[in-house]
Formats: structure tokens, C-alpha cells, sequence
């Protein structure tokens, strides 16, 4: 595994001058494993927020083609240094942080930033898991698949966000099979009375399980669905009904329901 000194030094946006970037700090939250195995917590997710936790939506207004490599680079070592600072290395749990393919530019370089937050509070690469929204693949995704391979000869694990929100996700899945794929919530609502999504879900959960990825159920909202997904397969979940996202602080998960 090469070290960070041996790292490219440098490419588009690393070299440039950092354009301003809105102020901001992190929410976080918990992703639960529910397996015949018991309960335990599997991940924090790290969601932008304001620096007084304002909308993520409110931040990200302020995002351009100027800034968005610094606002990638910057979300990155926040969500890191809080997580830490917060108590992530005393829980089991790992660190997933959201990541802008259109904002790395080479990604031994662009990754630099990340690995020395990291080594500094001490988090091991392989609790570091990045994601990416499957929207945002179809951009490049020769570009795309570069990063995930790099990120995963490094160390890192990677995460499809939001799959079965766009187009792209068979063929991504085709070329590079993630450490994780997290279901778009649109597919989850509603799924205990609803049996064409059961269907999907079950089937997706098998192709997964197959490729050696593992399944989050995004937007888990009520104890039917929380139930109807665990006769699916599906054994990761985030949602509210487990835990809503805390403000620059690690909520603890909320055991569902009759489990």
C-alpha cells in the first residue's frame, strides 16, 4: 500500500489557490446492523450542515465550479476531525463521508488532505468509508471508476449512494462492486404494503449479497418497514425510526421496535 509521500504531488485543483468556502460544521447519523448476530452499530454518516446547523440545502447554494474542490476537501477533514473529536474511535462504528467525483481531480493527490486528518487523530483508513450518490456516477464514469479503485488500493471502502435513484446503477455495479450500496429511501417507503418494491428489494438484496456488497436500507421511518426489510435480507439500516441526524454530535441508535 503505498504511503502518502509517494503520492503524485499536485494536480488541477490541488495546486490552485483555495477559493472561499462557505462556513460549516457536520451532523452525523447512525447506520445499525441487525443481523441473527444481534445489534451493533456498523457506521456514522457525515451530513454537512451551517456552522449553527443550518440546512445542508443552505450550504450547499453557496457550492460553484470555483470552490467546489475546496468545499469537497474541507468536508472531508471536518467530518474526520469532529468524528474523532466526538468519540467515533471508543464505538465500533465507521466513518462514512459523502464525496463529489467531480471534485477530485487525481485521486492519489486529491486524497492527501484526507489521510493527514486521519493519521492525525488517529482513525484507521479501513474505517473510512466514501460515498457517492449514483446521480452523480453517470457524470464520468471512466473518471469515477479510477477513484474507487484508488480509494480502494489505499485502504478505503466505498459506498453507492441513493441506488435505484438514477440509471446507472447494474452498469456501475457491472464494472466495480462497492463495499456497500445504500437504497435510495424512495424505494423503501411504504414497502411493507407495497409488493412490487418487496420484490425489488429482495432481489437486490441477493444480487448484493452475491457480489459481496452489503446492503443499507436508507429512510427507515417506521417499524413495518424496519420488519418487512429484515424478511428481506436486508440486515443495515439508517432512519429515523433508528436515529435522527445529530448536530455536531454521535447519537446513540434507537433499538427498532419489537427486534
Amino acid at each position: 500500500m503505498p504511503e502518502p509521500d509517494s503520492h503524485p504531488r499536485g494536480c488541477r485543483g490541488c495546486g490552485a489557490a483555495a477559493p472561499a468556502t462557505p462556513s460549516l460544521s457536520m451532523a452525523f447519523q447512525p447506520i445499525l446492523r441487525c443481523d441473527e448476530a444481534g445489534q451493533g452499530l456498523y457506521a456514522y454518516e457525515a451530513l454537512v450542515r451551517g456552522p449553527a446547523g443550518e440546512s445542508a440545502a443552505s450550504v450547499l447554494a453557496r457550492i460553484s465550479d470555483e470552490n467546489r474542490y475546496s468545499f469537497d476537501q474541507r468536508c472531508r477533514v471536518t467530518a474526520i476531525e469532529l468524528a474523532t473529536r466526538l468519540g467515533l474511535l471508543a464505538t465500533p462504528a465507521a466513518l462514512s463521508i459523502n464525496f463529489m467525483p467531480n471534485a477530485v481531480y487525481e485521486p492519489r493527490a486529491c486524497i492527501r488532505a484526507s489521510l493527514d486528518a486521519a493519521e492525525r487523530v488517529g482513525l484507521p483508513r479501513d474505517r473510512l468509508i466514501f460515498e457517492f450518490t449514483e446521480t452523480e456516477a453517470m457524470a464520468d464514469p471512466a473518471h469515477l471508476l479510477r477513484i474507487l479503485a484508488s480509494y480502494r488500493a489505499m485502504g478505503f471502502r466505498t459506498a453507492i449512494d441513493d441506488f435505484g435513484a438514477g440509471h446507472s446503477g447494474l452498469s456501475l455495479l457491472a464494472e466495480f462492486q462497492p463495499d456497500t450500496v445504500k437504497l435510495d429511501m424512495a424505494l423503501i417507503r411504504g414497502v411493507d404494503r407495497d409488493r412490487p418494491r418487496q420484490i425489488i428489494l429482495r432481489h437486490v438484496a441477493a444480487l448484493c449479497a452475491e457480489l459481496g456488497c452489503a446492503v443499507v436500507a436508507e429512510g427507515v421511518e417506521t417499524a413495518a418497514e424496519f420488519h418487512m426489510l429484515r424478511q428481506l435480507g436486508i440486515t443495515l439500516f439508517q432512519g429515523y425510526l433508528l436515529g435522527r441526524p445529530g448536530f455536531e454530535q454521535l447519537p446513540v441508535p434507537v433499538p427498532p421496535p419489537g427486534d
